[in-house]
């Protein structure tokens, strides 16, 4: 009789009683042989041969009780390493089949094959009935091959017996590329969210961790994990929030799957393209354990700023125009030019030219309007001895203009820079939820607490310090600024100038920072970490400009230049995250750039901007040395910028030497890194300056420096505590993935997040209060 006509016997057999006969070679564990009548029983181990000519066909029956899932796991194995004649597989339930073969083949990089011997299936689970009876299953496998010669197969169908995972309880487990592993999790009615959480006990392999519906069959091979639910790449832990709004049926299978090379999560890549590994099982047993979410909290804050009035000494000549007269030398020492204001002027007042918001003047070379500061300022700003007075002698009307564009500027960066952003993460976000790919994006996956289409609304939500602490500050300095018009129309306003522009900057810039941080937070990865720190960089230039423009408000640097000059630090960023990490011609160029650029600030801010930057610059800069170091050894005419452009170029060169000999990765951090570092070396020398001039600190910036100081330090600590990684693969950074530490609902960037944006708002008032040191009303 040939094999068909056996096979349909068998399948006769089966639907008149329900009994089918085992093979005579069937065994039961840990037994002796079984009668010939034995029927197909749940943990047992069949052994048999098949070929061509001889297949075989085995029926379990097993029973489920109201209400209850149960799962059936199928283990086979062969001897059989011939890829032409495998020995197939095929298991009939009531909903589906599910066939495979062994050897079990899967394909890695350049076309590497695996082939596994052994095999373990989960088969789709029965669903529970409502009915009070129990309910009876049938299994039918099929065992069969094209082979001209026997092949030896085992064939073991086990139920499992810790199918459904419970809230809180761990539950460990094994698995490897070819005996993958799933289970499932109901929501009790009092849980809205969850995060299922996967650890193992080593590094490696690397492994995928999927979120499914109950449908079957169930995707749980490497080649197919990906086509449905939710999936993440892991090695040490991974992590995924589920939300019962997303499961109508109010549950879910948690499907695990070994990768055959660890390449995909970073691990190296095999030395031999051509070389086959043959029935290799990487079993491990990770553990699985879920967690009950979080509901979003409510977050209330109350901000509330009181500036008291501080008033001038000097008074304003005119428009802005200061008369000259005698050093004021009260409070100053001798020789000492930082902390003196200006000269005594005249209470003299001239007739005013027309109103404050007189627009006729708009462009840069409208500035300079009086032909007596084109014949003197070289002369004036070339003294040994200089006076505040000397750098403040424009007109406050067109210098207020002038700033006024920074402002004007940067909102209208803003627009066109975070437009196009916006969008793009709004693309990002809407491909990680059509795929399920979780590896798109660096989240802190054990503290990523989803709403709507968001999947980390914590990190998102948790840049509104920026918003509201960047909006307080344009209220303080628009306040500041209508108190300053009102005196200015009561000719009751005394000292320099003030110019708010930069200020209201400072402020957007400030803002943006929360926007943009917001916007990276929607889909954190290498391609859009730039977004994270633009705004960062003009916060730290603009924070310097500020710094200078209130001792040299007459030449500090135009808006055009000054957002020019950022543009360029941002392209430097972005050439630096695509080719920092191994060009070193990169690093080269960057590093000369940096030097050149030290170098070339340094001549403008010793010489007063009057040392011209062209193609000469270099000629004459050797003349200049050779002049004052070589032919005579001169000390310096300006002692103290002397010593502050040393130190900056010596800190900037060593930077851009750490540069070049370690190629940091990440190196919008380092970029950011530089300008921080001159700006604290800024501010240091200016509050130094003003002390070394017998200027005493009042109560008002002391606070806001020693509040700079607690809060950066404490922004910074959390800042270092990393919790993801772009500069890794996704499974490499879940690695480093830790749990909330704020309400249950923030993590440890999250609180960076809150305390930087209190940082910058004390840093800007502290360069707002300064200014208080020398404004204050006559007597």
């Amino acid at each position: 009789m040939s094999g068909w006509a056996r096979l349909a016997g068998l399948l006769l057999a089966v639907a008149g009683s329900r009994e089918l006969q085992p093979p005579p070679r069937a065994q039961r564990r840990g037994a002796g042989a079984a009668g010939a009548e034995e029927a197909a029983q749940f943990d047992v181990v069949y052994s048999g041969q098949v070929n061509r000519a001889a297949e075989r066909l085995y029926a379990f029956n097993y029973t489920s009780k109201p209400g209850q899932v149960d799962a059936v796991r199928v283990n086979v194995q062969s001897n059989s390493e011939d890829l032409q004649y495998p020995v197939l597989f095929v298991v009939r339930q009531q909903k589906g089949v599910l066939s495979w073969q062994v050897p079990l083949i899967f394909r890695g990089l350049y076309q590497r094959s695996y082939n596994y011997q052994e095999v373990s299936r989960t088969l789709c689970p029965s669903q529970p009935t409502p009915d009070s009876e129990p309910s009876e299953q049938i299994i039918f496998v099929d065992v069969a091959s094209m082979a001209p010669y026997n092949a030896l197969y085992r064939l073991q169908v086990t139920k499992i017996k810790s199918f459904q995972l419970m809230l809180n309880t761990p539950f460990s487990f094994s698995a490897s590329p070819s005996q993958p592993q799933y289970f499932l999790y109901k929501f009790p009615p009092d849980v809205d969210s969850v995060i299922v959480r996967v650890t193992s006990e080593t590094v490696y392999p690397c492994s995928v961790v999927s979120i499914q519906d109950i449908v079957c069959p169930v995707y749980d091979l490497d080649h197919n994990v990906e086509f449905n639910g939710v999936y993440q790449s892991m090695t040490k832990q991974a992590a995924i929030t589920v939300q019962k709004k997303d499961f109508p049926s109010m549950q879910f299978f948690v499907v695990f799957v070994i990768k055959p090379e660890d390449y995909a999560c970073g691990g190296s890549i095999p030395s031999s393209i051509r070389g086959k590994r043959t029935g290799t099982n990487l079993n491990r047993k990770p553990l699985l354990s879920i967690q009950g979410g979080v509901s979003l909290p409510s977050l209330w804050g109350l901000l509330t700023s009181q500036m008291k009035a501080v008033h001038m000494f000097v008074p304003i000549a005119g428009s802005g125009t200061v008369a000259s007269s005698h050093p004021i030398t009260a409070s100053t020492p001798e020789g000492s030019s930082y902390g003196a204001i200006g000269k005594q002027l005249s209470l003299e007042r001239r007739p005013r030219r027309g109103s404050d918001t007189d627009s006729s003047v708009e462009e840069e070379s409208d500035f300079d309007t009086m032909p007596e500061i084109e014949s003197d300022k070289n002369v004036i700003r070339t003294k040994r001895l200089l006076y505040l007075s000397d750098l403040s002698r424009k007109d406050r009307r067109i210098v207020s203009k002038k700033y006024n564009i920074y402002f004007w500027n940067i909102i209208t960066i803003a627009v066109f820079y975070a437009l196009p952003v916006i969008q793009l993460v709004i693309t990002y976000q809407t491909v990680v939820n059509v795929t399920g790919n979780q590896d798109i994006c660096y989240y802190n996956f054990l503290c990523a607490h989803p709403l709507g289409v968001l999947s980390a609304f914590n990190n998102i939500l948790s840049n509104v310090g920026h918003l509201l602490l960047g909006f307080l500050f344009l209220l303080i300095v628009l306040r500041r600024d209508i108190l300053h018009r009102r005196s200015l129309e009561a000719k009751d306003e005394y000292g320099i100038p003030k110019h708010f522009g930069l200020f209201y900057a400072m402020g957007i810039a400030l803002m943006m920072e929360g926007v943009l941080s917001a916007c990276y937070h929607v889909c954190p990865n290498y391609s859009n970490f730039q977004f994270d720190t633009s705004f960062m960089y003009m916060i730290a230039g603009l924070c310097m400009l500020k710094l200078y423009q209130t001792r040299h408000p007459d030449i500090n640097a135009s808006a055009y230049s000054a957002y020019a000059s950022f543009a360029v630090v941002i392209c430097l960023a972005v050439l630096g995250v695509v080719f920092g990490k191994n060009a070193l011609w990169f690093w080269i160029l960057f590093s000369v750039i940096h030097v050149v650029a030290s170098l070339g600030l340094s001549t403008q801010i010793y010489y007063m901007g009057r040392f011209k930057i062209d193609f000469g610059i270099f000629q004459r800069a050797v003349m200049v040395l050779y002049t004052d170091c070589i032919q005579q050894c001169s000390w310096p005419m300006y002692t103290d910028r002397m010593v502050l452009l040393v130190v900056g170029n010596l800190v900037n060169w060593s930077f851009a030497i750490f540069g070049l000999v370690y190629r940091p990765k990440d190196f919008a951090s380092y970029m950011l890194g530089i300008f921080i570092c001159n700006l604290l070396l800024y501010l240091a020398f200016y509050v130094i300056m003003k002390l070394r001039s017998s200027e005493r600190l009042l109560l008002i910036p002391l606070f806001c420096i020693v509040a700079t100081a607690v809060v950066w330090a404490a922004a910074l600590y959390f800042f270092f505590q990393n919790l993801s990684s772009w500069e890794e693969t996704p499974a490499e950074s879940r690695e480093i993935n830790r749990p909330c530490i704020l309400l249950g609902f923030f993590d440890d960037h999250d609180v960076w997040h809150f305390l930087s944006a209190a940082a910058l708002f004390f840093s800007f008032l502290v360069r707002f209060s300064l200014k208080s040191l020398y404004q204050c009303h006559a007597g």
